[in-house]
């Protein structure tokens, strides 16, 4: 599978945090690919992933910052340091989240350090991102913002508890951001992915075995998915094509949740 190239962001600038491993580093490719210029907000450092970017689609065409998304001081560094390196934000991508990390295990067995860090990432995160990056796109009269959910939230998979209460809490989140944001001409939607093979997924091998069948035979489509899937439906949420589209959960997922 091949990432798409064109002009449908041409002029944009993108966060996406997350954005230098995994299925986020997929996406920062994408929006480049697409002509945005895009910051690379990982706890891990993405100067490799910005170079291989900057190689592909010439230079200016992605940077990179280490950050804490549940760090708040951290977030307004990253916003601050975007600004000053890209000028604006027209786009960001709340991908950073806790999951491959995370082992099955009943709900009754989840400590609760594990469940606090779960949510100060994978919900508080998104939040201080919004916060922070929202004052821009109110002065600009335009932003969108794409949160990342999960169908683990519509089918309540089991033995995965505080990933799949912080993706419904991603779900409310939007639905209630769209609300306040809608006024200043900023769109918000989630982008929910189905169970994705990605470099960093596999990494958590019990879930994988636990779930990669079963999800498979669920679907429509009966094959696996592959980050390179979501790719033309997070270029949609950050294109002008979805500028009347907001607080909408869009699954990609093969026709695996049906609702």
């Amino acid at each position: 599978m091949t990432i798409s190239t064109g002009t449908r962001l041409a002029g944009k600038t993108a966060i996406v945090t997350g954005g230098a491993k995994g299925i986020g580093r997929h996406y920062s490719e994408a929006l480049a690919a697409q002509g945005a210029r895009v910051m690379i907000a990982d706890i891990a450092d993405g100067k490799e992933a910005a170079a291989e970017i900057v190689k592909a689609h010439g230079a200016g065409s992605a940077v990179s910052a280490t950050f804490d998304v549940g760090d708040e001081a951290s977030v307004k560094g990253l916003v601050a340091e975007t600004i000053k390196q890209l000028g604006k934000i027209d786009i960001l991508v709340n991908n950073a989240a806790v999951y491959s990390t995370l082992k099955p295990r009943n709900f009754d067995e989840w400590d609760t350090a594990t469940w606090d860090n779960v949510m100060g990432v994978n919900v508080r995160g998104p939040w201080l991102m919004v916060r922070h990056v929202a004052p821009h796109m109110k002065a600009q009269g335009s932003g969108k913002i794409i949160n990342i959910g999960s169908g683990t939230f519509y089918k309540g998979v089991p033995r995965m508890l505080p990933y799949v209460v912080s993706k419904g809490a991603i779900i409310a989140l939007t639905r209630s951001l769209s609300r306040e944001l809608g006024a200043f001409g900023i769109a918000v939607n989630t982008l929910s992915p189905g169970f994705i093979l990605s470099d960093t997924g596999l990494v958590n091998s019990q879930h994988v075995e636990e779930e990669r069948i079963p999800v498979r035979n669920s679907r429509a489509f009966k094959r696996d998915a592959y980050p390179e899937d979501l790719l033309g439906a997070l270029i949609f949420l950050c294109s002008g094509d979805s500028d009347f589209v907001t607080g909408q959960s869009l699954m990609v997922d093969g026709g695996s949740v049906n609702n």
